[in-house]
């Protein structure tokens, strides 16, 4: 297990495999499993500022397919959540999702609920590449404006 574990870390180290590492770490981080993909981004960032513009395009692109991703998870699961569809805040959430449209997807970049929307977007049968392109937005701006804001602070120290 230890060597399994040690060429797996080898494989994302980030001076070697910096713009791959980015992409698997945001792919995965945009999916339901408890990840952030800043660290990754603003650490190769901080190592290599003249790749910033690259490490913004591959990360929104990493995140955008795993929101992609759990879009398709969520409606694969529509049959599934039909048991929780009672509770007065799941049908307010669904209503508003609903009146917004794919556009809520602007919002998928938000930490704790963004991923589950996406997952609801797919579950609702949202249009796919509606909601693919508002997640792609407001992905590649939290990375822009994240990055961007680091950078300065780190370069105030």
């Amino acid at each position: 297990m230890d060597a399994w574990l040690t060429h797996f870390l080898h494989l994302l180290a980030l001076p070697e495999y910096s713009l791959s590492t980015v992409f698997a770490v945001s792919l995965i981080s945009a999916t339901l499993l408890p990840m952030g993909s800043e660290p990754v981004v603003l650490g190769l960032v901080h190592l290599q500022p003249d790749m910033f513009w690259p490490v913004i395009a591959v990360a929104t692109v990493g995140n955008t397919l795993g929101g992609a991703i759990t879009w398709w998870m969520g409606k694969a699961a529509c049959d599934v959540a039909d048991k929780f569809g009672g509770s007065y805040s799941h049908v307010r959430a669904l209503h508003w999702l609903r009146r917004m449209g794919p556009k809520a997807c602007l919002l998928a970049w938000l930490p704790i609920v963004g991923d589950p929307l996406c997952a609801v977007a797919g579950w609702l049968k949202l249009p796919f590449w509606q909601c693919v392109a508002y997640m792609a937005v407001g992905k590649c701006l939290r990375y822009i404006t994240m990055t961007a804001g680091a950078i300065g602070l780190i370069s105030l120290w």
